[in-house]
């Protein structure tokens, strides 16, 4: 590590003053950051720790819509978030290990857009809403490759905003040592049909299988895939998984998702 300075705001006023600094960095749970900042690959010069601001944290539900504060853990969502939202509280209850879960925050999550993460397939194939202090992008908006997002310098995250959909599911295929998504498939079907998201495969970080989404929004069962198939074109090619494997395991995991959301 190397000196720094370190500011803890307490209101979002004062994180969005602090960042205005030269070379300041947002800090939520630290579970990427950290990390980071030993391995020399990133040194700002002042940290501002988003965790001591009460209005970024909670979840809540209105009209068919279920918000999480950006600051709110991994483990706050796993557990208020299961009576109205199963899928994306089983998602978040499966991430990482209990220390993970306890620091990390979904708007860290989303802000780092590491292209094995899990939320972003939940936002993604939900058609959430992430919402910043200035605000609101749509998820088809937000995500814009390997860790890019579509937020500005010193913008933060403060609440995602998604729609239950009728029937969903996520199933994760883990790289054992770090739990995270060797491939990841988030199954939502709502009014408008279906979106399916994939985390974890591809060069470009979470994208929407647009083949697998016509042919479920026509027939939301595990038969309605037979015969479709990931192409490997783009997608990573690694010491954990072909490109070949990692398109055959998102034909897979889709077909459980779908016989998972039932």
């Amino acid at each position: 590590m190397y000196s720094f300075d370190f500011v803890r705001p307490a209101t979002l006023d004062e994180a969005v003053a602090a960042l205005a600094g030269e070379e300041a960095q947002a800090l939520g749970g630290g579970q990427t950051l950290i990390p980071t900042l030993k391995q020399r690959l990133a040194s700002p010069a002042t940290l501002v720790s988003l965790g001591g601001i009460a209005a970024l944290k909670g979840v809540s539900s209105s009209g068919g819509t279920l918000t999480v504060g950006g600051g709110t853990t991994h483990g706050t969502v796993a557990a208020e978030a299961a009576s109205v939202y199963p899928a994306l509280a089983k998602l978040a209850g499966n991430i990482g290990d209990p220390a993970v879960r306890n620091r990390g925050t979904i708007g860290g999550s989303l802000a780092n857009n590491d292209p094995s993460a899990c939320y972003p397939s939940a936002v993604l194939a939900s058609n959430a809403t992430v919402v910043t202090n200035t605000r609101e992008i749509a998820a088809d908006d937000y995500f814009q490759g390997l860790f890019t997002t579509a937020l500005e310098p010193g913008e933060i995250i403060t609440a995602v905003k998604f729609p239950v959909p009728q029937k969903a599911a996520y199933i994760k295929f883990e790289q054992p040592a770090s739990r995270f998504a060797l491939v990841g498939v988030f199954v939502a079907k709502g009014a408008d049909g279906v979106r399916v998201a994939v985390t974890g495969a591809s060069e470009g970080g979470v994208f929407r299988w647009s083949e697998a989404e016509a042919a479920l929004s026509s027939n939301f069962s595990a038969g309605a895939l037979d015969g479709l198939s990931a192409s490997a074109d783009g997608l990573i090619n690694d010491l954990h998984g072909s490109a070949a494997y990692r398109a055959h395991l998102i034909g897979v995991l889709t077909k459980r998702a779908v016989a998972a959301a039932g």
